[in-house]
This record gives C-alpha cells, sequence and structure tokens, in this order.
C-alpha cells in the first residue's frame, strides 16, 4: 500500500479534532471514523478531483470537478454548481472525496469488503470574486492536481479569470472514514471451509508523458512532469 501524497502546498499540522455534528456523527462502522484533522488534510491532499452533491432548480446532481484544499479550505469550481450556487446563495452542498486501495476478498460474499479512504465536507459555499483570492484558489487547485503547473504555464488574464467561476467551502464540518486491513472472518466459521482470504491491494500510477500532437520539435516536457511520470497517485 503506497503512502498518500501531500498536498503541493504544505498544510502545517493541526492541535485540534474535527467537530462532531449531526451531519458527521459515525453511526454504523464507528471504529472506521475520525476525528483527526490531519488525517482529513491526508485524505484530501491524496487526490484532485471531487464529487459534489447540490441541488439544482430541483434535482439533486452528484457533480465531478477538480479542486484544490489548504488547510481551511476546499476550492472547486463547475458551471453547473456556480450556477446554482449563485441563484441559491445558501445552498449547503457535500463534496466527496474517496480513494480505493483495495479489495477485501473474505471467505463468504457477506464479508466482502473495500479498504478505503474518503471524507466527506459539509457547508455552504461562497462564490469566490475578488481577483487575487482568485488567484491563490486556483493556484491551490492548479498545483495540487500538478505540482509545479501553476509557474510553468502561462497565469489566467483578466479576461479569462473573469470567465472563471471558483468556489471555497470551509473545512469545518467534515466526516472521515478509513477502512485498512484483512477480512474480518478469519475467527468464524467459514475460517475452516478452506477458502482464500485476503486482499487485493489497488494502486494507482501516472503513465508515460504524450506530447500534443501539435507540439513544434525541440520543446521537452517540463522536470516536474517528467519526474512525475510512472510515480504512484496515492
Amino acid at each position: 500500500m503506497t503512502e498518500p501524497v501531500t498536498n503541493a502546498l504544505s498544510i502545517p499540522p493541526h492541535d485540534q479534532q474535527l467537530p462532531e455534528t449531526g451531519r458527521t456523527r459515525h453511526r454504523r462502522l464507528r471504529e472506521q471514523g475520525s476525528l483527526d484533522r490531519d488525517v482529513l488534510d491526508a485524505i484530501l491532499g491524496a487526490g484532485f478531483v471531487c464529487h459534489l452533491g447540490v441541488t439544482v432548480d430541483g434535482n439533486l446532481l452528484v457533480v465531478p470537478t477538480v479542486y484544490g484544499a489548504d488547510s481551511t479550505t476546499l476550492y472547486f469550481h463547475g458551471s453547473v454548481a456556480s450556477r446554482s450556487l449563485v441563484a441559491s446563495p445558501e445552498a449547503t452542498v457535500c463534496v466527496t472525496v474517496t480513494h480505493v486501495d483495495g479489495l477485501v476478498l473474505a471467505r463468504s460474499v457477506f464479508e466482502h469488503s473495500v479498504n478505503y479512504r474518503s471524507a466527506m465536507v459539509f457547508g455552504t459555499p461562497r462564490l469566490i470574486t475578488d481577483p487575487d483570492e482568485k488567484l491563490a484558489g486556483l493556484r491551490c487547485l492548479t498545483e495540487q492536481a500538478t505540482p509545479g503547473q501553476w509557474d510553468y504555464a502561462r497565469r489566467p488574464s483578466r479576461k479569462e479569470l473573469a470567465a472563471t467561476s471558483l468556489l471555497a467551502l470551509p473545512l469545518d464540518e467534515a466526516s472521515v472514514k478509513i477502512r485498512t486491513g484483512a477480512p474480518d472472518d478469519g475467527d468464524s466459521e467459514d475460517a475452516q471451509l478452506g477458502l482464500w482470504a485476503g486482499v487485493l491491494p489497488l494502486h494507482t500510477t501516472w503513465g508515460e508523458l504524450r506530447p500534443d500532437p501539435l507540439l513544434p520539435p525541440g520543446i521537452e516536457a517540463p522536470a516536474h512532469l517528467s519526474q512525475r511520470a510512472h510515480t504512484a497517485m496515492n
């Protein structure tokens, strides 16, 4: 099992725990829950795609979108979410990030499970309008997906910045769950069946860089991309 990568932006450790609310209280599998803010940061820092649960025109949508997170805020954008939240500024959303680490294959199908890390963040996002804050949020988002790319690529122009909707969600209310380890039926009656049981790990790695077909000859990939190829994602 590979260790989760950390956010490209340095996140200091937290002293406080996550508050337990009606939405974040672990009612099932409480042993898999965590109130550790550092665990939340590690889960958010290990990915860059989230699923945004939001109500649009009376319909519940779950929208996949790219995100970035620092020690206090989760930044994300998406035309559907932005349109909805501008119309309903008090709308509450749920943002979910999940990493699958392996299949837990037990002796019985009933005991099969998944090793995973997940976080659900609840709250009311704020539409960012200040240009400097928007640039900082977009840097956080870009560097989380591809560390080093913000300083390499062209920055957004004023026109592009004005056309970009970016939302900020505070990390004040979140539910964290993690499952690790072997199947739970090793000491059950099914252990006498003589069947193999264990974990099939899942590892995600970046592949070989594929240059744009229209790229002129002689332009080499920057080091931050070349060094990332074939490395573990999380």
